[in-house]
């Protein structure tokens, strides 16, 4: 099969094309620029260099969320679009997932941490068995000490890695009690690669959707919904 894979889920926007045997290419910045400007020119890019008529592709592989929420709808829109000019099914990639799908075959505990403002992460922990990559804790938005003291009860040596990490880095290196180490830089963010990588293997599962049905999974509501929901919580509270 081929696949276009997109991630514009936090700062780095990344696009790739794939096979099951190759990545045949990838166009990823970590950089100070809106997805809005980037992401189809990035797109168009890889498709040119690569002389790829994209009716060619099965199928469109994005990372779903959680994430940035304006990030998440622009990669949202973008997959939609395609979707359903090209007539291909959606392939949704959970992004802490895609994440930690980085670091294929460590034996290590593997905790992907994005930062989630209010001082939450986007996490969840992943194992590797072999060559597939188990959940031990899923996807969620919780405070960065939280997480690190689920890590502290499993145990065991673990790799962080994700936008959150800088941000967080003092705490981890103080509260995290066992052995730790930090992803290096070319695997430590997004990459449109691993959500394609991790796409093609849901795709045989045929975990795929239609451009239709396909949302962002914001897994928290927004700054403006949480705002809206408390002044009207307070209304109740004075009626």
């Amino acid at each position: 099969m081929k696949l276009l894979a997109i991630d514009s889920s936090g700062l780095v926007a990344s696009a790739a094309i794939l096979t099951e045997e190759n990545l045949v290419a990838e166009y990823t910045v970590n950089y100070k620029k809106t997805h809005s400007q980037t992401l189809m020119g990035m797109i168009d890019a890889i498709v040119t260099m690569t002389e790829l008529d994209l009716k060619e592709i099965d199928a469109i592989a994005i990372a779903a969320g959680p994430g940035s929420f304006t990030g998440l709808r622009i990669g949202s829109a973008t997959a939609k679009g395609l979707g359903l000019a090209l007539e291909k099914p959606i392939i949704a990639v959970p992004t802490v997932e895609a994440l930690a799908y980085n670091l294929y075959g460590t034996d290590r505990l593997i905790c992907p941490m994005m930062d989630a403002r209010r001082g939450q992460v986007y996490t969840g922990l992943y194992r590797f068995q072999g060559s597939e990559m188990l959940t031990v804790s899923a996807q969620k938005a919780v405070s960065a000490e939280s997480i690190i003291d689920e890590i502290n009860q499993i145990g065991g040596p673990v790799i962080y890695l994700g936008d959150g990490v800088p941000v967080f880095r003092g705490l981890i290196e103080e509260r995290t009690a066992g052995e730790y180490s930090f992803a290096p830089p070319h695997v430590s963010r997004q990459r449109a690669g691993a959500v394609g990588a991790l796409g093609i293997q849901y795709w045989k599962q045929g975990r795929i959707q239609t451009a239709d049905e396909h949302v962002p999974d914001y897994l928290r509501l927004s700054q403006a919904e949480r705002e809206l929901l408390e002044k009207q919580r307070a209304a109740e509270g004075k009626a």
